[in-house]
């Protein structure tokens, strides 16, 4: 078994990984398994390295299965493993709803194997032998298509220049990222789902602060005034949270 650790045009190829990209290899054997830590490692990836399924496996159920969570941004998995396949712990992943990408390396190169390969759920499959820089290529392929997968599922309200991450808790405004209280996120999560409606003080207290507050109205409109502050070009002029004379405050 040859595989081919080729570095050249490492150069310019170093600067494209991502050093918190952590990379789960599971590898039996050692000569493959330690060229794949090395070429990895020369490009700044972080590399755990596992030589049979079984450990792999346990290592993989004590984790949470949601890919955020998951202690690995992406795995290199051999078919071939000594106590627990490669094909096994694929399965396991998926069953447990677990998205983490997959690319098994492997030395079974029919289209049969590859065909199966994917479709216990890898994402790619690269055979043996191959070059570095080629599986160095399909690990950071692997990686920016499931970041932005990550990011279309990501809860997102947008309004002209402001953009909210609900499950972040992060806003841009104008493309710079502005920092929010905790009420003042909540805030304006909920005129940014309620474009144009009016709401009252009462009304905002109830949503915002809770039906069990007590305390002065007029938090309400402190809130609002910070709010401005850091939303609007000029807050003595509103754009965005206007008030609406008699009635309370409107937000669009």
């Amino acid at each position: 078994m040859m595989l081919t650790l080729n570095m050249s045009n490492h150069s310019a190829i170093q600067n494209l990984g991502t050093v918190t990209n952590r990379i789960l290899v599971v590898e039996d054997e050692d000569s493959i398994r330690e060229l794949l830590v090395l070429g990895l490692e020369e490009e700044g990836f972080e590399v755990v390295a596992l030589a049979d399924g079984h450990t792999a496996l346990t290592q993989c159920q004590a984790q949470t299965p949601q890919t955020q969570d998951f202690p690995f941004d992406l795995i290199i998995l051999d078919l071939m493993l000594p106590k627990v396949s490669g094909l096994d712990l694929c399965r396991f992943l998926r069953y447990q709803g677990n998205h983490v990408p997959i690319l098994i390396v492997s030395a079974k190169i029919t289209e049969t194997d590859r065909v199966l390969g994917l479709e216990v759920g890898a994402d790619d499959y690269l055979s043996k032998p191959f070059s570095m820089r080629e599986l160095v290529a399909r690990c950071r392929a692997l990686l920016r298509r499931n970041r932005l997968n990550i990011a279309a599922d990501t809860p997102t309200i947008q309004f002209q220049d402001i953009t909210l991450y609900s499950e972040e808790y992060r806003v841009l405004v104008r493309g710079v990222e502005t920092n929010l209280s905790p009420r003042e996120f909540r805030l304006l999560e909920l005129f940014m789902q309620y474009p144009r409606r009016v709401w009252d003080r009462e009304q905002l207290l109830d949503r915002v602060w809770g039906i069990d507050f007590i305390g002065d109205r007029k938090t309400v409109d402190v809130h609002i005034r910070w709010l401005r502050e850091k939303l609007e070009i000029d807050p003595s002029q509103p754009q965005y949270i206007t008030t609406v004379r008699g009635f309370g405050y409107r937000f669009g």
